[in-house]
């Protein structure tokens, strides 16, 4: 009977106890981790994850993420697509771009795509690893266009105050003059009459060009809403993304224009930015937010403050705060965001803390905010690819910090004395445009022909934030 008991109590008690702590172990070394790389237009996500995933697929130049510095880093593989209805991010293709002869930049993000990356690793420490033994971390990267993260915003707006605040901004510069034929179209429309499917195309179609100017202009505006009316994917010409910005009516009645713009505005709402939100962002784990710091500097403040603005308005959309043990009950929250200042390589190495300090004083509210919830936060200066170097050259008896590379619509490199990048919006002045000509740069050619991955700059810092407690 005592053996019986033994049996079937303790002896069926520890062999579950011993596979609960596996399972424990599994969970705390390895598993798999849903990442955000977010970022709008320009900041190089497509880069940023072309570079991580050579560089994790070679083992190489990445010095300061422990798992590779310790040697307990065993292995990585591509995985099949996690998700089957969502595009793979074809990695392949933008590899070739960068290693091609010439090489070039890939072309920016035109669509949400996946890649799913398994890393093979020894767990740290003797007892984690009789647990554990060898473990494997899943990397679900996520990749999308930045005009789409610009709509997460909208889910808190209805028409009227999404409308008033469009119309406010289109009131001042640099955006006044962008907006003119759209306004004075506009000006003549009577938003209580009859709703007109013609009119509505026609003010959606020069709401989209000032949209469009807006984003092609020299200053490069960040703050555009609706983000599928400049990158449409799938639902160009549909009838969702027929609508525009109205002042108020006198009369609320379903049948006019103004109601069938704020029907139109609520099913965007709805159909493609409440779908978007729960499929992919709820969903993320780590978020690493790209910055273009410098175009926002070449802008001056206009470009900074509107980058500002785009940043804090789409920040507040996410789920930040520390991931409990219990946080499948409510759906996953983003426990680690790392914040990095992209195109480091485009100014001298000494301007780098410059660059983080400029990229935190203006997001310091978001930064608090985020970090109020419990959620680890980090900022850094990043090149995903490094396309120059910092060389010293004498200029009137001076030593100046200047960096060397191939200019974009160049065929020869050059010395270039970028300037300094200053350490706070508030140094700017009230306007600061034309202060700053931070120059773009080629891809160097024979980039990852040595097979150790693509040059760079902390991206091995980057990753050590992200998934470095997850390879312990």
């Amino acid at each position: 009977m005592f053996g019986g008991g033994l049996d079937g109590g303790l002896g069926g008690i520890l062999p579950r106890a011993v596979d609960g702590l596996s399972q424990l172990a599994a969970r705390l070394a390895g598993g798999t981790l849903r990442v955000g790389v977010t970022g709008l237009r320009r900041s190089g996500k497509t880069v940023f994850l072309t570079a991580l995933l050579h560089n994790l697929l070679n083992a190489g130049r990445l010095p300061f993420l422990e798992v590779m510095a310790q040697g307990r880093f065993l292995a990585s593989r591509l995985q099949p697509q996690p998700d089957a209805a969502v595009p793979r991010f074809d990695y392949e293709r933008h590899l070739a771009d960068l290693m091609g002869d010439p090489p070039r930049w890939p072309e920016a993000t035109r669509a949400i795509s996946e890649i799913r990356l398994a890393l093979r690793f020894r767990t740290q420490g003797l007892i984690k690893y009789r647990l554990a033994g060898d473990s494997t971390l899943t990397l679900d990267l996520v990749d999308y266009p930045g005009e789409w993260l610009l709509d997460l915003p909208m889910l808190g707006q209805d028409f009227a105050t999404w409308s008033a605040q469009t119309l406010d901004l289109a009131t001042r510069e640099p955006r006044a003059a962008l907006a003119r034929d759209w306004k004075a179209a506009l000006s003549g429309v009577d938003p209580d009459a009859k709703a007109d499917e013609t009119l509505a195309r026609h003010l959606a179609k020069l709401y989209t060009d000032y949209l469009q100017a807006c984003r092609s202009g020299p200053i490069g505006l960040s703050l555009l809403q609706p983000g599928r009316f400049l990158e449409p994917g799938e639902m160009e010409g549909a009838p969702v993304l027929t609508f525009c910005p109205l002042p108020p009516p006198k009369s609320d009645w379903t049948g006019s224009l103004h109601g069938l713009m704020a029907d139109r505005f609520e099913a965007y709402k709805d159909k493609v930015v409440r779908r978007f939100y729960r499929e992919h962002f709820a969903r993320l784990d780590r978020q690493v937010v790209l910055v273009d710091v410098l175009s926002a500097l070449n802008a001056g403040a206009p470009g900074l403050d509107d980058l500002s603005r785009s940043l804090t308005a789409t920040l507040e959309s996410f789920r930040h705060g520390q991931a409990g043990w219990l946080s499948w009950l409510g759906g996953a929250r983003i426990d680690r965001v790392l914040f990095a200042a992209t195109k480091a390589d485009h100014v001298a190495a000494d301007q780098h803390g410059n660059l983080v300090s400029l990229l935190e004083s203006f997001l310091a509210d978001p930064l608090a905010g985020i970090r109020f919830t419990g959620a680890e936060v980090r900022s850094l200066a990043l090149a995903s690819v490094k396309a120059t170097d910092t060389v010293l050259a004498d200029w009137k008896g001076r030593q100046l910090a200047c960096v060397q590379g191939t200019p974009l619509g160049r065929d020869a490199p050059a010395v270039i004395f970028p300037g300094e990048v200053p350490g706070s919006h508030l140094d700017l002045g009230p306007s600061g445009e034309g202060r700053f000509r931070f120059t773009d740069f080629r891809p160097p050619p024979g980039l990852g022909r040595d097979g150790r991955g693509l040059p760079n700059i902390r991206l091995d810092q980057v990753l050590q934030f992200l998934i470095g407690d997850r390879l312990a």
